[in-house]
């Protein structure tokens, strides 16, 4: 064979690498589990689709509407699964391949740079690829309805394949430049669910309509920057469009962007690709000169030994482990920035966007969507962190072996426990503080008639047949709904993840685990609770407290959540909202209590089974 030849075989196809991590990858219990999820899921929401679209058209036309809409279903569906899959299947590279032994072994094989890049590259890729192929089937089920043009089917997998390519080019680079590890891995998950959301949020923001006389609304300069915005102009082409910028002086790049955002968005993501890649290639040989070094800026204040001789005595308190978890636990630079500055930057914006509506730059619409918009994302912030952290609070210490040492000492599980769940609950507080205080300036502004500012703060509402309803633009009384509900459903999330932390080998399968279990919990309470909320008097209003997001979509706008009941009686419809919040964080309360008992007795059991394992 040439040279040349079996060179280009062994960047890709038999890069000893790849076929590595597929032949592994393929036979994990918990990848066969992941596939056959992603396929039922498509599955279900197809059928669920088609289901309802066959039930009312009866002509042609009505059919090949009916089609077209089932495609957009399971496109979003399709991308927002990959976008949730791609960080876990490439957590493996951050934190396995990030470990030095790893790179050690590996940087003297003969392998190249560029076959050690892309081996790590496309053999986790392969997992995503893999999914997107299994369900070309389905999506050939909606041309049986017609409407579906085959163009859109293969523009709507190749938005999704950009993506995921785009997703693990970034965790590659993490991995090859050593500025990521286990801990990492969340912090990637959470940064790019977090950027698909602000970056939609600010698009729909910064839409212009087409003419006055039409609902047609243009693209932005964010639309090539999120794999749901070019969705969206693929599959939503009669109301947001691109620019039509044909014979006229604008540049090249402003045509591409403007005109083609969804080719433009698949050649950004493979050509950051390619120079994350390139780049990594460059870096690959002298990722181990960092091993065992002091950071710049410790080095800097004189703190590479800070601490190592003495230190001043520390009040520790009746449970040691409360202290450890909410005092000693993020001490670093970097967390203290971002925790605080997330308080900061979390009031600051409330306060800008009740004060830009206050003097007439917004009107009462786009304050309910950055309202809506902006509690929405710092409750999903939250939910996140809690996860993370308690998901990795056992685990972590069962790979470093401090378990081992703690489960030496006079320790009881129960006060361990307790102490892991109290002293996660008190660093939390802060960022739980956020929505709250948000959600208290608004009731202010709302109770004082928005601070005398002319037109008020009253909306009058359409109930559908039952008439109107006049409301304030915010229920105030959310000031003390949102707490209610918010601090137990932390409380329950945090008890979620230590329950996978204490059954879980390793902590990125803990927080894995974790993720999943509290993503379809909120789904369900999403899916169950809004329909129910809109069609059950009362009894709707109670279920629609029992999340947080649907909650905070009920209190912004009450007249589209809690339909049936604003029409029977408005004042006790709100009052039931309340009591239903109380009720949940009951609810919240005696779970988190029964799974802290059952935690506690199979405790040391499961503990002493996985002991040595990491």
């Amino acid at each position: 064979m040439p040279a040349l030849l079996n060179w280009l075989l062994r960047l890709i196809p038999t890069n000893p690498i790849c076929m590595r991590l597929v032949q592994g990858g393929s036979r994990r219990h918990r990848h066969m589990l992941i596939r056959s999820a992603y396929l039922a899921v498509m599955i279900v929401v197809l059928l669920f689709a088609l289901l309802t679209a066959a039930s009312g058209p009866t002509s042609v036309r009505d059919l090949a509407r009916a089609g077209a809409q089932t495609l957009t279903w399971i496109s979003y569906l399709q991308v927002g699964l990959i976008c949730l899959l791609t960080p876990i299947f490439m957590a493996g590279a951050i934190a396995q391949e990030a470990n030095p032994r790893t790179w050690d072994i590996m940087l003297t094989t003969p392998l190249g740079n560029l076959q050690i890049v892309l081996g790590n590259l496309f053999g986790r890729l392969f997992f995503i690829l893999a999914l997107l192929f299994s369900t070309l089937p389905l999506f050939a089920v909606t041309q049986y309805y017609g409407g579906v043009p085959g163009k859109s089917i293969f523009a709507s997998y190749a938005i999704a394949g950009s993506s995921s390519l785009l997703v693990a080019a970034i965790a590659i680079t993490l991995c090859v430049n050593r500025t990521a590890g286990k801990r990492a891995v969340f912090w990637f998950y959470a940064i790019v669910v977090m950027y698909l959301f602000i970056t939609y949020a600010v698009d729909v923001r910064l839409r212009e309509t087409v003419t006055a006389a039409t609902s047609e609304e243009l693209t932005t300069l964010l639309t090539p920057l999120n794999p749901f915005l070019a969705l969206d102009v693929l599959l939503r082409s009669n109301t947001y469009v691109p620019h039509d910028l044909t014979g006229t002086a604008a540049s090249w790049i402003t045509q591409q962007w403007l005109g083609r955002p969804i080719s433009t968005f698949c050649w950004l993501c493979v050509g950051l690709s390619v120079v994350m890649m390139g780049y990594s290639t460059l870096r690959v040989r002298v990722i181990g000169s960092r091993v065992g070094s002091t950071p710049w800026y410790r080095r800097m204040f004189g703190l590479t030994a800070g601490g190592s001789v003495e230190r001043p005595p520390r009040k520790v308190g009746h449970n040691p482990i409360a202290w450890r978890e909410s005092s000693a636990r993020g001490r670093t630079p970097a967390t203290l920035i971002a925790r605080w500055g997330f308080v900061a930057l979390g009031v600051g914006v409330g306060v800008v966007i009740i004060g830009l509506f206050h003097v007439g730059r917004w009107n009462q619409s786009q304050l309910q969507a950055a309202i809506v918009t902006v509690l929405a994302a710092e409750i999903a912030v939250i939910a996140l962190v809690a996860i993370n952290m308690s998901a990795t609070a056992v685990s972590r210490e069962r790979e470093d072996g401090t378990l081992d040492l703690i489960l030496a000492t006079p320790l009881q599980p129960g006060p361990y426990l307790a102490g892991k769940l109290r002293g996660l609950f008190q660093y939390l507080l802060p960022l739980m503080a956020v929505p709250t205080i948000t959600m208290l300036l608004l009731a202010v502004y709302v109770l004082t008639d928005g601070l005398g500012r002319t037109g008020g703060v009253m909306v009058t509402s359409t109930l559908g047949a039952a008439g109107t309803v006049t409301l304030p633009m915010v229920l105030p009384e959310g000031a003390i709904a949102l707490p209610l509900v918010l601090g137990p459903f932390t409380a329950f999330c945090v008890m979620i993840g230590l329950h996978w932390s204490i059954k879980s080998k390793g902590s990125i399968g803990s927080v894995v685990g974790a993720v999943l279990v509290v993503g379809a919990f909120a789904a369900f309470l999403g899916l169950c609770g809004i329909p129910m909320g809109r069609n059950a008097p009362y009894l709707g209003a109670v279920i629609t407290a029992a999340s947080p997001m649907n909650l905070v979509w009920a209190l912004v706008y009450p007249a589209a959540s809690l339909e049936k009941g604003l029409a029977l009686n408005a004042d006790a419809s709100r009052v039931w909202l309340v009591m239903g919040a109380a009720l949940a964080s009951v609810v919240y309360a005696a779970v988190v209590y029964g799974m802290h008992t059952n935690m506690k007795r199979s405790f040391m059991m499961t503990v002493r089974k996985l002991a040595g394992t990491n």
